[in-house]
């Protein structure tokens, strides 16, 4: 092969690593999403296996590799090459087993094959991963409310599958054209699929907002206070809060929100913490959930603590799913959901990472509730976009409002159809508040929440089947080559 082909191909893989960095970076360019991969999966369809191999794994290494820094935060060196060789080698899977059929058959339902495989695989991350389908594709499309909308009837899984099948139609469509068989059937049902979601995400959109007025405070300052902390740097973050919400209730705040693990207590420190908030809440006539880890040995915890505006203890609620440092910590994980009637609506209360579970927040759909308050502290502002649109998912499939307090990350009011209500940055000392007066309006009732993720639980089936199909096609080909009465 002449060297110049051979440099002519080294520079497509690599441009088209480049591109996919804006489509696997945390906050990706959401419109690239649905191009961009297209590129990948036609360099395997068009060229030989060996070219194509190479030219692939180049460039998804390439692509995967954007969030090397971020992945080195949370985690220790070994699992950052572990993690980033597992997500290459994964994006080599779909695109080669989705190549097997496509060339094989070269027919219309082939543009299905990739986007049942990239659901398929996203439906068990998110059902068996401790971080489930975190760096799924949906999520890149988090400020594009139309076609979020079918989140509300499919979940992450519907989106996916229709993010996904619009660059398979694309790869298809340049490598075979018209003589791909009943190719038009494929392409105008891609373009089908894609038109009926858009028109239903903007008739979503047009509903009527009608519900309770309730208004929001949230309140974030990034400082942590350890468990060994001294007094003085303690009270002095701890009046930097106090001030906050003073403020926010004198604005005319009802709830008001902190984040997650404010502080990480010693246990014999709780007890002073509690009457602190309990004395604040009192005092401003709100409510106030505040973010609490409890450094017990060897069994650390973290918890939400929501107060009435009398002074009680509402609700206190420990974190279901914990990030990588928590997990490496041996945090305690909960097991309970906490609802809470608060002005006559039903809130749930949430902390940070468990919003990135669609099945944990399936189960306050199911608990109709119409607000979810969520302590957050996402990491160094790497991931707070990111972190912030995955909780909005949530809202989006069960149909409820979510304030989210984060640390080092957003402070966000949504509402169930995903539209960023307010938004403010975290910040350090003397910290950031938000003030938002909203409409309530849920629950809104959803499909998603009464069927769960049947969509991707489906498409884990026809993923079993293609892939059967696929080792059948191996196999016969193999003994095809292999036997003497074959001419070729």
């Amino acid at each position: 092969m002449p060297n110049r082909v051979i440099l002519a191909k080294l520079a497509l893989a690599i441009a088209t690593g480049v591109l996919l960095r804006f489509v696997l970076d945390l906050h990706p360019v959401w419109w690239l999403v649905w191009v961009v991969p297209a590129l990948p999966l036609l360099i395997a369809i068009r060229l030989r296996p060996r070219e194509a191999r190479w030219m692939v794994a180049l460039a998804i290494v390439i692509g995967a590799s954007c969030n090397f820094h971020y992945y080195r935060l949370v985690m220790p060196l070994p699992a950052v090459i572990l993690v980033i060789a597992l997500q290459s080698w994964l994006w080599m899977f779909l695109i080669f087993a989705s190549r097997r059929l496509i060339v094989r058959y070269q027919s219309w339902w082939t543009v299905l094959v990739y986007p049942v495989l990239c659901v398929a695989v996203d439906t068990l991350a998110a059902a068996l991963l401790p971080d489930g389908n975190w760096g799924s594709l949906a999520y890149s499309q988090g400020d594009c409310l139309p076609i979020l909308q079918i989140a509300s009837l499919f979940g992450v899984s519907g989106l996916l599958f229709l993010v996904t099948l619009v660059p398979s139609t694309l790869a298809v469509a340049v490598a075979y054209g018209r003589s791909l068989g009943r190719g038009w059937f494929a392409y105008a049902l891609t373009a089908f699929l894609v038109a009926a979601s858009l028109m239903y995400g903007y008739a979503r959109l047009r509903h009527p907002v009608t519900g309770t007025a309730a208004t929001f405070g949230i309140v974030s300052i990034d400082d942590p206070i350890g468990p060994h902390a001294s007094a003085a740097y303690a009270s002095n973050i701890l009046a930097g809060y106090d001030n906050l919400v003073q403020t926010l209730a004198t604005q005319g705040a009802q709830i008001v929100v902190l984040p997650e693990k404010i502080a990480v207590l010693l246990p014999a420190k709780v007890p002073d913490w509690q009457h602190h908030f309990s004395a604040l809440a009192l005092q401003n006539r709100v409510w106030i959930e505040v973010g609490i880890g409890i450094d017990e040995d060897h069994n650390p915890t973290n918890w939400s603590w929501l107060f009435m505006p009398q002074g009680e203890l509402a609700a206190s609620y420990e974190k279901h799913y914990m990030a990588p440092p928590e997990r490496r910590a041996h945090y305690a994980s909960g097991t309970e959901y906490n609802v809470v009637t608060v002005n006559g609506q039903t809130y749930g209360l949430a902390i940070c990472k468990d919003m990135h579970f669609a099945a944990f927040g399936r189960e306050y759909g199911l608990r109709h509730a119409a607000v979810v308050l969520v302590p957050a502290w996402d990491f160094a502002y790497l991931d707070g976009w990111l972190a912030d649109r995955i909780t909005v998912f949530r809202g989006i499939e069960n149909g409820y409002t979510i304030v989210r307090a984060s640390r080092e990350g957003l402070l966000t009011v949504s509402d169930p159809y995903g539209r960023i209500l307010a938004e403010a940055p975290s910040s350090e000392l003397p910290g950031r508040s938000l003030l938002a007066t909203i409409t309530v309006t849920g629950p809104v009732r959803t499909v998603y929440t009464r069927i769960g993720n049947l969509c991707g639980w489906l498409c884990v089936a026809a993923a079993a089947l293609f892939l059967a199909l696929g080792r059948t096609l191996r196999h016969k080909s193999s003994r095809a080559i292999e036997s003497p009465a074959n001419p070729a």
